[in-house]
């Protein structure tokens, strides 16, 4: 029943039903307030439970009822209408402001008289985009982008050696004049000098700060203006232009791709594959791999283009607009910003090529910020709005800290950024995690743990085909972590993914994935091959067969 929200006031009436019951005659009376708001077959049930309604009067009920509230609603529509006639005839109501009203509605809720969605320049530019990255246009592309990434990386190199120049004439300065304290200088005075040195360095990164992000926003209007024109000239056959322009880069790109497969080679990780197949009764096959690695070897380009690197460029660059999206796993503390750890890394790495499709690491943050203290806003005002119950003392911790640090997530946690400019990675799950990672008490119903069944579904639910998780759910190893510790933890984690992966069936009808778990680059050969072992023991690893014919 459709709720009438101009209606305020509500009336009480009476519904009768008879029936008999052997000999007896029975009478059922309820009183039911109009317009009715809530369902009628839950309301027809809860009647059959609280009056001992036999059943087989139960379908009678049920219509006789629906009859009642349908009859009873539409007296009081015509009854409303009647008064609102009256009043219009008594000039009560403007005509004018009636009949404004009245178009104004019909005009929004009828989808002839719509207006047309525009189609955005982003749309526009990813299906452009998409269009020339799969046709022989792709590698000129690819050349464009190198080289602005090329040009970008000078000025980072410029930027580090001018602050490093900056810091080591500061250093012989600061050693100067600690040499002078307590002769002729003071401790204001050297307070003094560290103060100067300080506002030197925030000068210069500031500058650079500006010149960065004025030349990454040029080349980023210049890219796309370029590949819009590309695929116009790419519709006129009388254009022999570009066909020039992109066998010459493309030769480029393959001399850069020569001179770099030797430096490739040197720096191939550490890694296994294996193929698994999951389910009880419908089994889907999915990829797993180990790999040894530094988490931001997904994210770095090579300034000199192997082989290897070329072909990853060109997979990410063709899966970018696709439904096969590439993620990673990056654990980082409670706090949305790149100013420490592996979140000021991250944010190097990104910096370092122009991000043409997507808004800069910096912008997407800000974002993030301002949905997290809406989300804190909602979720308080929903706990004030409900009843006091008793809670733990775990649980008012966390509400205490979220009271005094509102922009801050909880373990478990954990926001997404997206990327055109990683190597190897469309999608970035930035998973909060707290310094129990370090312990060896972790269990499955860890937030940690939780946040990775939750990223595997947003993986399901996004059409992101290839995860890499942190194995051991940290990236660094550290005294602590000995042989039973990683065993143990990568154990945990195994079975836990396992899990997760079992349930994808039911959450995307079970499609095959790839799941990459990622050791810390500092763990031992031995160690690896260990780990590597433990997981068939846990997965279902195909076997293969080898057929053979009886002569």
């Amino acid at each position: 029943m459709r709720k009438n929200k101009g209606k305020t006031n509500t009336t009480e009436k009476e519904f009768v039903f008879e029936y008999k019951a052997g000999r007896n005659r029975c009478v059922l009376k309820v009183p039911l307030q109009f317009p009715v708001q809530e369902n009628v077959s839950d309301l027809h049930g809860r009647l059959m439970l609280l009056h001992k309604i036999p059943c087989f009067v139960e379908n009678e009920l049920k219509s006789r009822l629906l009859a009642f509230i349908e009859r009873e609603t539409l007296e009081d529509y015509d009854r409303d209408a009647e008064a609102a006639l009256q009043r219009l005839t008594n000039g009560e109501v403007d005509i004018n402001k009636l009949t404004n009203s009245w178009a104004k509605a019909y005009t929004e809720t009828t989808l002839e008289h719509a207006r047309p969605e525009e189609p955005s320049w982003d749309e526009d530019f990813a299906d452009v985009y998409h269009e020339l990255i799969h046709s022989p246009a792709s590698e000129t592309l690819l050349n464009l982008e190198h080289n602005y990434y090329v040009s970008v990386s000078e000025l980072i190199s410029e930027r580090d050696m001018e602050l490093k120049k900056l810091q080591e004439r500061q250093a012989v300065e600061m050693d100067k004049v600690m040499q002078e304290l307590g002769k002729t200088l003071t401790d204001h005075d050297v307070n003094t000098v560290a103060a100067q040195h300080f506002d030197a360095q925030q000068v210069l990164e500031n500058k650079w700060a500006s010149e960065l992000k004025q030349v990454t926003g040029i080349q980023k209007q210049e890219y796309q203006e370029w590949v819009i024109k590309l695929h116009q000239d790419l519709h006129n056959p009388n254009n022999s232009t570009i066909n020039e322009e992109i066998k010459v880069q493309s030769g480029q790109l393959a001399e850069a791709g020569e001179m770099g497969a030797r430096l490739f080679e040197e720096q191939r990780q550490l890694e296994e594959s294996f193929t698994i197949h999951l389910g009880a009764q419908l089994k889907t096959m999915h990829n797993l791999r180990l790999v040894r690695a530094n988490v931001l070897d997904f994210c770095k380009h090579r300034r000199h283009g192997s082989g290897g690197a070329k072909l990853r460029r060109l997979q990410t660059a063709l899966s970018l607009y696709s439904v096969s999206l590439c993620g990673l796993v990056l654990l980082v503390d409670n706090r949305v910003n790149s100013y420490s750890g592996i979140k000021r890394d991250f944010a190097t790495v990104s910096k370092e090529c122009t991000d043409f499709h997507f808004p800069r690491l910096s912008e997407q943050l800000e974002v993030v910020q301002q949905v997290v203290l809406y989300a804190r806003a909602q979720r308080s005002s929903k706990h004030r709005e409900q009843p006091e119950m008793p809670r733990n003392g775990s649980s008012d911790d966390k509400s205490k800290n979220l009271e005094r640090n509102s922009s801050n997530i909880l373990p478990g946690e954990f926001y997404i950024t997206r990327h055109s400019n990683l190597s190897e990675v469309h999608i970035v799950f930035h998973l909060c995690v707290d310094d129990n990672m370090r312990s060896g008490n972790l269990t499955a119903r860890d937030p940690a743990i939780m946040g990775l069944r939750n990223i595997l579904k947003v993986c399901c639910t996004h059409d992101i085909t290839t995860i890499t998780i942190p194995l051991l759910l940290v990236h660094d190893m550290s005294e602590e972590m000995t042989i039973p510790w990683c065993l143990k933890r990568a154990e945990l984690v195994f079975k836990c993914v396992k899990g997760f992966m079992m349930e994808m069936a039911s959450w995307d009808g079970g499609i095959s994935r790839t799941v990459q778990f990622l050791v810390p680059q500092s763990i031992s050969e031995e160690m690896f091959y260990q780990l590597s072992n433990m997981l068939p023991q846990i997965f279902r690893v195909s076997s293969t067969l080898t057929l053979t014919s009886k002569r």
